[in-house]
């Protein structure tokens, strides 16, 4: 049984990505968005479980990606492909349990042709994944933003939106913000960037410093701005990988 433990947690992780995609094509991102957010607990659960548990198979890591192609692939574009559209289209919003919630373009007749472009995040991430499976390097970090935190930066704009943080709905419903937020990510998905890995070895300080100190900073963000936190924890998550990069390059 414990074999399968880790490949019952990826399940979950596609299942979390499937009811995403259901409730983000009706319209009501907000919910949507919290799935993903379930996925992405899922996903590390997975590899935190197997590692635990001392075990792995091809089929578990071959079965991860494709949860992770539905979860952290599919499902940002989709995201996106709904916020161009409302960004550039006629519809605005409509309201859900008394709350302002963004609506979805489902129901308009012929979606802007722009609003397509959301989906590059998908193609990248597709590019990101297939890298990774055929990439020694990554076996204790990453290279390139991993797809899980592409896609809590995507998932966190609904929610900004959906509870009006800071009074920036008209950035993120801004098309020039959206678009350059899609390139930006699409980029940072494939590129040369060394990036740690939240993995433990050892709960010692001296081991996992840079991880500790994110772990920190991370939950005092999100405790302090909430969803409006997310894109500053991976920016933060980026910059503190600087240095392993810059000891790398000189090395």
């Amino acid at each position: 049984m414990k074999r399968h433990l880790p490949n019952a947690i990826t399940c979950l992780n596609l299942l979390c990505g499937c009811l995403a995609l259901t409730y983000i094509f009706s319209g009501d991102l907000a919910t949507g968005a919290w799935f993903v957010a379930a996925a992405a607990a899922a996903d590390f659960a997975d590899g935190l479980v197997a590692r635990a548990l001392r075990v792995s198979s091809a089929i578990g890591k071959d079965l991860d990606s494709l949860a992770d192609m539905v979860s952290f692939g599919v499902v940002p574009g989709a995201i996106l492909f709904h916020l161009l559209g409302m960004a550039t289209g006629p519809l605005r919003e409509t309201s859900i349990a008394g709350m302002p919630m963004v609506a979805g373009i489902v129901k308009a007749a012929h979606p802007p042709l722009v609003a397509y472009v959301g989906f590059l995040v998908s193609i990248f991430s597709a590019l990101r994944l297939a890298k990774f499976n055929n990439d020694t390097r990554q076996t204790t970090s990453f290279i390139g933003l991993p797809t899980p935190a592409c896609t809590l930066v995507v998932a966190s704009l609904p929610l900004i939106l959906a509870y009006d943080q800071f009074g920036l709905r008209d950035v993120v419903l801004n098309p020039l913000v959206l678009l350059g937020l899609t390139v930006l990510l699409s980029g940072l998905l494939v590129a040369e960037l060394p990036l740690f890995a939240l993995k433990f070895k050892t709960l010692r300080w001296a081991d996992n410093r840079r991880r500790f100190i994110f772990l920190l900073l991370a939950a005092g963000l999100l405790l302090a701005l909430r969803a409006a936190a997310v894109p500053l924890v991976v920016l933060l998550y980026v910059l503190l990988s600087v240095p392993k990069t810059a000891a790398r390059s000189g090395s």
